[in-house]
């Protein structure tokens, strides 16, 4: 395949469709997590759920980087926005992204200088405009974008840029598949493994989903048929009894990983004792901070910080959502209260956050289901 059309060939979906029904056992359920929230708006804005077998089903999972920074870390970050002469710069993702204080746009709209890039690379460059100012990038992602901050830090190190520094929330996610496969309210059959994270990562890092807890994971692009694809290469692990992880996305992914950019992010970060995670609390070495190696461009050792951990609203189910314990319309606010124009959680916030993928694509869904639930 060359072009971007050829992934999405209805005919090849409607064969994957039926090669993946041949496979179910009659009065057996599936349940598979797709780890990435790429993977979710594919599934809902190209209507995948209509491929599949009514006994076939997909659950979100923890892998939307904007979706699981807790409350204390925006207010931390917001509190750094608001000190004098700082300029605060950031994904765009992030600006509506909620704080026990409010989000950037309202500190923004309340004077603070926050800036919206689309790369570290661009925080450094305002760094070199403005040498009066202290210039911080907020860092998110999980491994996927973590090179690529390690690399600004490296290059303001090289050019000796003093007013540069990074609030570092890289997450890393294997951890939090282990998370998940350690919670008692799920559940689960199998994972479509995430894409962009695995580029760097590669897949070797997800052989205990197989080996200890004997679950098939495939890592997956981000095409319809990439997604029914690695649907059915599941499938055909369980019906042969096999859990092994398998590289549906071999045309980007390597098996081992990027070893430069696993190089670059060892150089610059490491692993934290403990990190906490929006709706899924306190989890060990999860994530990463800046080695003492780089410490003047550590803004958490640069800045003072509230450090308060604030509550998620009750009222959120963002945790549960995360988890795959309940799909997004099921939380008590979903579509009214919450909204993308007013988000409550992080989930209805992020290009990547599966609270907004099902309400940009799946409300469809939601009213074949409802309409086959009354008949």
């Amino acid at each position: 395949m060359r072009f971007v059309d050829e992934f999405r060939d209805a005919d090849k979906a409607r064969a994957l469709a039926a090669a993946i029904a041949s496979l179910c056992e009659p009065g057996r359920h599936y349940k598979f997590m797709e780890v990435c929230g790429g993977h979710t708006h594919t599934i809902y804005k190209h209507g995948i759920d209509d491929y599949l077998p009514e006994n076939v089903s997909l659950v979100h999972g923890p892998g939307c980087p904007v979706c699981v920074i807790p409350m204390g870390r925006v207010d931390d970050a917001i509190a750094i926005a608001t000190q004098p002469d700082v300029i605060m710069t950031t994904f765009g993702d992030m600006m509506r992204v909620p704080g026990g204080q409010g989000s950037f746009f309202d500190a923004k709209a309340a004077g603070a200088d926050i800036r919206m890039v689309y790369s570290p690379l661009d925080s450094l460059k305002i760094a070199r405009q403005h040498p009066d100012k202290r210039v911080v990038f907020m860092a998110i992602g999980f491994e996927t974008t973590a090179p690529s901050t390690a690399m600004t830090v490296l290059r303001a190190a090289a050019e000796g840029i003093e007013n540069f520094s990074i609030f570092c929330n890289h997450v890393t996610i294997i951890p939090a598949i282990k998370a998940i496969l350690d919670s008692p309210d799920l559940r689960l059959d199998g994972f479509i493994g995430p894409g962009h994270v695995s580029t760097v990562i590669g897949c070797r890092p997800y052989d205990f989903i197989a080996r200890q807890h004997d679950k098939p994971l495939v890592c997956a692009g981000f095409e319809p048929l990439d997604i029914l694809q690695s649907v059915h290469m599941i499938l055909c692990q369980l019906a042969e009894g096999r859990a092994e992880v398998e590289n549906q996305y071999s045309r980007v992914v390597p098996w081992d990983g990027n070893a430069k950019a696993l190089q670059v992010i060892a150089e610059v970060m490491e692993l934290r004792p403990y990190f906490e995670w929006r709706g899924l609390g306190f989890i060990s070495q999860s994530a990463l901070k800046v080695r003492d190696a780089y410490a003047p461009f550590d803004a958490e050792r640069i800045f003072e910080l509230p450090g308060v951990r604030v509550a998620d609203p009750k009222a959120c189910q963002c945790g549960e959502v995360l988890k795959g314990v309940i799909k997004p319309w099921e939380c008590k606010v979903f579509g009214t209260a919450c909204t993308p124009e007013t988000p409550i959680g992080t989930c209805m916030v992020s290009s990547e956050g599966a609270c907004a993928a099902y309400y940009n694509f799946g409300r469809f869904t939601r009213e074949r289901v409802r309409t086959a639930t009354r008949q």
